[in-house]
């Protein structure tokens, strides 16, 4: 199944994978999983994940092994997994690398508002998932929508700022970017972070993914994100926020009696 086929509004698709590329292992692991899962439920899954995390807190974090390093496992992930393919791109000289590798070029929330990072990414016609900003209104995305030019455009909630250390998820807004006429993700991970949480890093509530996934799709989002990790306490990145592989089966299990009923 191709790109276009997945993302055609008539099924429901999820988005998945680490946080950042740790390791060929890391995400062959989770890739084999999610491809298994795909399969059992019919479910169409994207593999996600980052070459580099340009928007650490503390210079400390873990931002990465690079682009080439990364695109070379990912490039590996969909040869082997025959998953279609989704990572971050934070400046223009990435884009057109990373094109010739994955399917669906993200633009990171606090990067949204980029002018010619979301034309040039639109440019390689290319799907382009953009990530509404903390600190956008819904009704902004719109504008931003309009700059690719393109039909090729997926809009992604992942919550909004809500004082020091805390996001809030207006579930309105789902419903107010769908009238845009672009296929909508809920992004049940990142939306559920707690920015600078844990001091020098985020920390996060993964506890509610399921259920925060299934309101999504109750309401009636395209798609959904969600970070997974095969043991998130010991990953380099996200590792308070992500959901436990193992937990994986469970989640998709429940939203798909919810979109069974759409």
């Amino acid at each position: 199944m191709n790109i276009d086929q997945i993302i055609d509004g008539k099924r429901l698709f999820l988005i998945a994978g680490p946080c950042v590329i740790e390791s060929e292992d890391i995400c062959f692991i989770v890739a084999e999983k999610l491809k298994a899962l795909s399969e059992k439920y019919k479910l169409p899954v994207v593999f996600k994940s980052s070459y580099t995390k340009a928007n650490r807190l503390s210079g400390d974090s873990f931002s990465g092994h690079g682009m080439e390093y990364g695109l070379k496992i990912l490039q590996q992930v969909g040869k082997d997994f025959d998953l279609p393919l989704l990572t971050d791109i934070h400046e223009t000289i990435e884009i057109n690398p990373a094109a010739e590798i994955v399917d669906i070029l993200q633009i990171p929330a606090f990067l949204s508002r980029q002018t010619e990072l979301v034309r040039q990414a639109a440019a390689t016609g290319k799907w382009i998932n953009i990530k509404k900003g903390q600190f956008l209104s819904p009704d902004d995305m719109d504008k931003i929508a309009d700059k690719t030019k393109s039909g090729k455009v997926i809009l992604t909630e992942r919550g909004s700022s809500f004082g020091y250390h805390n996001l809030v998820v207006d579930f309105r807004s789902l419903l107010i970017m769908r009238k845009f006429g672009y296929p909508i993700v809920f992004d049940a991970t990142h939306s559920l972070q707690l920015p600078a949480g844990g001091g020098n890093f985020s920390s996060g509530q993964p506890e509610f993914i399921i259920p925060f996934a299934k309101a999504a799709v109750a309401i009636g989002v395209n798609g959904l994100f969600v970070e997974t990790h095969p043991n998130p306490a010991k990953a380099l990145s996200d590792a308070a926020a992500m959901l436990p592989l193992d937990n994986m089966e469970t989640l998709i299990q429940e939203v798909l009696k919810i979109a069974g009923t759409n």
